[in-house]
C-alpha cells in the first residue's frame, strides 16, 4: 500500500511516576534508556515507524514543556512536527485535536496513535501488524486497537474482551473494555481465553476518528472543528485557549467504549508497556542469579533476582538481598522489595506531600 497518507501520532507527555526515581517531571521514562540499549524509548519508538510512513509525517504529541527534549533526541524532525499541549488532558484530548490538525492537512489521511514508552522485540511482525491495521480502517470505516495475548494475570494492564464469532480477516469485534482489574479478575480473564491486553495503540482514518468524536463527545469535537489556524505559528496560541475546556478523559472511555464500530487484531511482536520496574526486570539480561544489572560498577555478593540501576562512575556492592528493586540515582536512592513495586506511586504521592517536589 502507499504510505503517503499515514500518519503517526507519537504520544509523548506522560510523566512515568512508576519509574521513579529515574523518571522524573522534567525528565520522564520516555526520554530515558531504561533497558540500557543506548537509545531512549523514545527512539527506538520514532526508528519503529520510519518505515510505516514517511518521516515527515510522524509527529510527537506531548506537554509543552518537554518539546525541548523531544528536539533534542530527534534532530532531525522539523519544528511543527511536535504538537505542543499546554496541559495534560489524557488521551481523548490529544487525540480529537491531532485528528482535526491532520485533517486540515490531508482528509485521506490514515493514523495511528502509539504511546512512545513501549517496548516491541519483534519489529518486522510490529510492522506487518500496521500495515495489515491500516488496510483493515481503511477498508472498512472501523475504529481498530491491538490487543496482546495475556500471558499471566496481570493487573497493571488494561484488558479487551472479543467476539470469536464475528471477525473480518482474524481482526474481531470488541465486547468490552475493563481497566486494570483485581487479581481475581485478571485470572478469571486468563481461563476464559476471550480477553487480550489492551496495547494502547490505535488506527482509524481521520474520517472515521471524526464522525466517531462528533456522535459520542460532541462538546469535545466543538472545541476543535472550527479552530482556524492549523498548521500555523498561531496554532498552539489557539490550543492554549482551547484545551482548558477540554474534559480530562481517555480516548478508551470517551469513544471505544460508546463505539459500535471497534475491533481489535490480536497482535504477537513481543510487547510489553514497559510500565513497572518488574517489566523492566522481565525484559533485562540476567546473570546466573536471576539479577538485572544496569551499571558497569554493580558488585552482587549472595543477592539474586533483583533489579539493580545504578550510574556508571558509581561503585554500587549488594549483599544478601532477594528479590530487591535497588535503584540509585545521585539524589535519590530507593531499596523497595520487588512484590510491592506497584506501591512506587503511592510512595511518590507521600514524599510530594512530606518533601515537596524537590525529589520529583
Amino acid at each position: 500500500m502507499s504510505i503517503q497518507n499515514n500518519y503517526v501520532a507519537i504520544m509523548a507527555g506522560g510523566i512515568g511516576s512508576r519509574f521513579w526515581p529515574i523518571s522524573r517531571t522534567d525528565y520522564p521514562k520516555q526520554f530515558l534508556d531504561i533497558l540500557g540499549t543506548g537509545q531512549s524509548l523514545l527512539q527506538w519508538t520514532y526508528r519503529r515507524f520510519k518505515d510505516i510512513c514517511p518521516p515527515e509525517n510522524i509527529y510527537f504529541i506531548t506537554n509543552h514543556s518537554y518539546a525541548p527534549l523531544i528536539k533534542e533526541q530527534i534532530p532531525e524532525i522539523l519544528d511543527h512536527q511536535i504538537v505542543s499541549e499546554p496541559s495534560r488532558k489524557n488521551t481523548a484530548a490529544c487525540a480529537v485535536y491531532f485528528a482535526h490538525k491532520i485533517h486540515a492537512l490531508n482528509p485521506n489521511a490514515n493514523i495511528i496513535m502509539s504511546p512512545a514508552d513501549h517496548l516491541i522485540l519483534d519489529e518486522l511482525a510490529f510492522r506487518q501488524s500496521m500495515f495489515d491495521g491500516l488496510d483493515f480502517v481503511k477498508n472498512n470505516a472501523s475504529l481498530l486497537t491491538l490487543g496482546i495475548k495475556p500471558t499471566r494475570p496481570d493487573t497493571g494492564y488494561g484488558y479487551i474482551q472479543y467476539d470469536q464469532t464475528k471477525s473480518i480477516d482474524q481482526v474481531f469485534k470488541v465486547k468490552t473494555f475493563t481497566e486494570k482489574p483485581n487479581l481475581e479478575i485478571a485470572r478469571a480473564f486468563l481461563k476464559s481465553g476471550d480477553f487480550l491486553w489492551n496495547a494502547g495503540i490505535f488506527l482509524w482514518t481521520v474520517q472515521t476518528i471524526i464522525t466517531a468524536f462528533a456522535k459520542y463527545e460532541q462538546e469535545m469535537d466543538d472545541l476543535f472543528k472550527n479552530l482556524k489556524h492549523y498548521n500555523t505559528d498561531e496554532e498552539y496560541h489557539e490550543i492554549e485557549k482551547t484545551y482548558p475546556l477540554c474534559t480530562n478523559t481517555s480516548i478508551d472511555y470517551a469513544v471505544m467504549e460508546k463505539a459500535d464500530n471497534v475491533f481489535v487484531a490480536p497482535a504477537q511482536f513481543g510487547w510489553s508497556d514497559l510500565g513497572t520496574w518488574e517489566s523492566a526486570y522481565e525484559n533485562s539480561e540476567k546473570d546466573y542469579l536471576g539479577n538485572a544489572v544496569h551499571g558497569k560498577n554493580v558488585i552482587i555478593i549472595d543477592a539474586a533476582e533483583c533489579m539493580v540501576k545504578a550510574p556508571d562512575k558509581k561503585l554500587v556492592l549488594l549483599q544478601g538481598l532477594e528479590k530487591f528493586i535497588v535503584i540509585d540515582t545521585p539524589d535519590v536512592l530507593m531499596i523497595c522489595e520487588r512484590a510491592n513495586e506497584q506501591h512506587i506511586k503511592e510512595y511518590v504521592a507521600d514524599i510530594k506531600r512530606n518533601k515537596g517536589e524537590k525529589f520529583l
